[in-house]
């Protein structure tokens, strides 16, 4: 059975808006590894159109990128990607494929075929799986970053504490901090 990662970028202050982080070659690496080493992606509706308005038009050389960008476009076309949606049933993006019936059933059925893990990269929808009890683990890149402002992880909150067991932290030169974690027990 895969594991269900959760990543993220995250300012100090808990901010995960995908803007207020530091994009350069280092947190580029750090993504790329962590989708390298999964077998499928999971996103909320919101994150996926987000990576569909940009992502595919890099893959395939209509929208003008860095090669080290165009390369992980291309490595994201051909990842599988899994999409909760309430409001859209059209995924038109290279293997997306929407997650349907039961949240806590379909999820555990995707961990369940996906040895490789499946990585989790979207800030609401893990509020809802973490209730659930499915996210195994938490590999966050914190950035030297206080913004003011949302959206906030967590923000809606969660039923209980989460008690977690730090696995590793490595510092990146550009001063953030990438942070892996597992559920405790």
């Amino acid at each position: 059975m895969g594991r269900l990662t959760f990543s993220i970028n995250i300012t100090l202050d808990g901010c995960i808006d995908h803007q207020e982080g530091i994009a350069d070659d280092e947190t580029h690496a750090f993504f790329t590894r962590l989708m390298d080493e999964s077998g499928a992606m999971l996103w909320g509706r919101i994150t996926y159109e987000m990576m569909e308005g940009y992502w595919p038009a890099v893959a395939c050389g209509t929208t003008e990128a860095p090669q080290a960008l165009r390369e992980w476009a291309i490595k994201l076309d051909a990842k599988p990607k899994y999409v909760v949606s309430s409001t859209r049933t059209d995924f038109p993006w290279t293997n997306s494929h929407l997650i349907t019936g039961n949240l806590r059933t379909a999820v555990q059925q995707l961990k369940d075929a996906t040895p490789n893990g499946v990585l989790l990269g979207s800030g609401r929808l893990a509020t809802e799986l973490d209730r659930l009890d499915l996210i195994d683990e938490y590999k966050f890149l914190v950035h030297p970053r206080i913004v003011g402002h949302g959206p906030t992880l967590y923000a809606s909150g969660l039923p209980n504490t989460r008690r977690l067991t730090l696995i590793s932290s490595i510092s990146l030169r550009n001063g953030a901090v990438a942070m892996h974690y597992q559920r405790a027990g």
